[in-house]
């Protein structure tokens, strides 16, 4: 079920990129023309802040690295156009199997969709999601995930696994830019004992999950305690958070 090489080697260039709308709300107060980021504005703004975006930047990034690497690989989503949209990418490696690639969610590694390959595993498995078992459930357009969590729930999602076209797709993207909602979200995967958690900053409140269940953190009231702790978990540039943070303050 894990992925090959040459998919994974490109994968594990954004081990460490959060997924998080603090970014949206910045270009959406810095630029006029509300468009989505190019890949190169995107690794400028990496380099500069230490920042990265949101699902839908996310996926643009792992496109462009996949197609640098020469390995086939495409859009996929669900309720674009929506407060609901989640998008992520499907990569085709050598012997055409695909792998679903979820930076949005923030997925440990890629995971095998075909459910006609002889490496398929019907059963839930460990070490693709953070705190959870993933079971797949595959029919060639659609595919279901099962998340087992520790405390005994089952989460689902479905993911359609057409390949979007890139130009729906791009205008998917700037419709999201565009929907600011008034709640700073981030998430990013963080080391804790043997295994990668999962770190979520929400609505002024942070959790980690873990395979040990979900730690809620104390409320943290000042915003440079905020910003210091964002800081630790990602790296994020300070002066940068305090901007951004500010700014959700005053919407």
């Amino acid at each position: 079920m894990r992925p090959t090489e040459s998919i994974l080697a490109t994968w594990e260039k954004f081990h460490d990129f959060p997924m998080e709308s603090l970014t949206k709300l910045w270009i959406y107060n810095k630029r006029e023309n509300k468009k989505q980021r190019d890949v190169s504005l995107m690794r400028e703004h990496r380099q500069q802040y230490g920042i990265t975006g949101n699902c839908f930047d996310l996926t643009i990034w792992l496109l462009d690295e996949f197609k640098k690497a020469g390995i086939k690989a495409y859009p996929i989503g669900h309720s674009l156009k929506t407060e609901d949209a989640h998008v992520a990418v499907v990569a085709i490696n050598e012997n055409g199997d695909r792998y679903l690639c979820d930076l949005g969610d923030q997925w440990l590694t890629p995971i095998l969709l075909d459910s006609n390959n002889e490496d398929f595993i019907r059963e839930p498995l460990s070490g693709f999601f953070p705190a959870a078992k993933v079971q797949v459930k595959d029919d060639n357009k659609n595919t279901e995930i099962l998340y087992y969590r520790p405390n005994g729930k089952i989460s689902r999602q479905i993911y359609h696994t057409e390949p979007i076209e890139m130009s729906t797709f791009i205008q998917a993207a700037e419709y999201s830019q565009n929907l600011i909602k008034p709640k700073p979200l981030l998430e990013c995967r963080v080391p804790y004992k043997k295994e990668i958690a999962h770190w979520e900053f929400y609505n002024w409140e942070s959790f980690l999950s873990t395979s040990e269940g979900i730690m809620k953190e104390p409320k943290l009231e000042h915003l440079e305690e905020i910003v210091e702790k964002i800081h630790q978990k990602t790296q994020y540039d300070k002066e940068w958070l305090i901007h951004v943070l500010e700014q959700y303050k005053n919407l």
